[in-house]
């Protein structure tokens, strides 16, 4: 033996993951997908263990955008999206609703691929083996990380998004290509990372009840942008949003009389919460994403009389300077 032992050579995780992201594009391999999600997680504890002090978030522009006629929340299209823009629409409204940032056919064949991922699901509980396709598999972090919700988000209607590792890259995929994570960096001013508890994909059925929220309420003090990105036409035929249009800077009382939840807000608090400018429930068309933080106060807008269900993504970025010590990391 001699007297030193040799290290290992350091994961340079961004350059593989660029690498295998490049040949997934050319050619889609299950295999690539289940490391990219590996590579991903790993890279995301990394950046968690060496979190720098919190940066300042972007500098508002000067005005929100105007509001919609019936969404009455800031409304955009994706070119104008910045993180200054954002910003001061997060400042104004406590969300920005961005239309088409995915295209109608690319968000229904996501809404297609949610779809398989909960029957393969059932599927591979009622006969065993596994997906070779990878719409489900249910993902493990390594130590000292667990996910202990995952029986709580299927009974939402939810497959978390990393257990479906063809969904997940498929979804990062997509936003780069939106250019989301520039607008979401510049926004935290930092690099983002997602958790795989609160990531989501989902499938709101009409009977679903819908629990007015704050994230953050639950996931601590956190720097988060949540993308909501609707993957069918929602608000009317299917199960939507209801939302609360206007900026929160507190947490409002939770647990009050007509809840059933420790979290939950009642009717009367959001409604006093929204003042003049009301409860909306805006309509969303397939690809249409809301932006929002940890502090806007939504709920799903649901009505049994409606016909269909609704397909979306819901998918929080947290600054890695106040990453929840909760969730699982992964990069962005």
């Amino acid at each position: 033996m001699g007297l030193f032992t040799r290290r290992k050579p350091k994961v340079d995780h961004a350059a593989r993951i660029a690498e295998l992201d490049e040949a997934n594009r050319a050619s889609r391999s299950p295999e690539r997908d289940r490391e990219l999600l590996r590579l991903r997680h790993r890279a995301g504890a990394e950046a968690v263990k060496q979190a720098p002090a919190r940066p300042e978030l972007a500098t508002p522009a000067p005005a929100s955008p105007a509001r919609g006629a019936e969404s009455k929340c800031p409304e955009i299209t994706p070119d104008e999206l910045t993180p200054e823009l954002l910003r001061a629409a997060i400042l104004e409204a406590g969300c920005l609703l961005v239309r088409d940032l995915m295209d109608d056919e690319a968000a229904l064949g996501f809404a297609d691929g949610i779809e398989r991922s909960f029957a393969t699901r059932i599927a591979l509980r009622e006969n065993g083996g596994a997906d070779g396709d990878g719409f489900y598999e249910e993902f493990v972090p390594d130590d000292p990380y667990a996910i202990h919700k995952r029986d709580w988000i299927e009974e939402g209607g939810g497959v978390l998004a990393v257990d479906s590792p063809r969904l997940f890259n498929d979804m990062l995929g997509a936003f780069d290509e939106a250019g989301l994570p520039a607008v979401i960096e510049g926004y935290l001013g930092e690099a983002p990372l997602v958790s795989a508890d609160k990531c989501t994909l989902r499938k709101a059925t009409p009977d679903v009840t819908g629990a007015w929220h704050q994230d953050g309420a639950f996931m601590g003090d956190v720097r988060a942008l949540n993308v909501w990105l609707s993957l069918s036409r929602c608000g009317d035929e299917a199960p939507g949003m209801d939302l609360v249009p206007t900026r929160l800077d507190e947490f409002v009382p939770m647990g009050t009389e007509g809840t059933w939840l420790e979290t939950q807000v009642s009717d009367a608090v959001a409604e006093d919460a929204a003042g003049e400018i009301g409860i909306v429930r805006p309509i969303f068309n397939p690809g249409d994403a809301l932006l929002f933080d940890d502090k806007f106060l939504h709920q799903t807008g649901s009505d049994p009389s409606m016909p269909k269900p609704r397909y979306a993504i819901e998918s929080w970025f947290f600054g890695r300077s106040a990453f929840p010590e909760i969730y699982v990391p992964l990069a962005a």
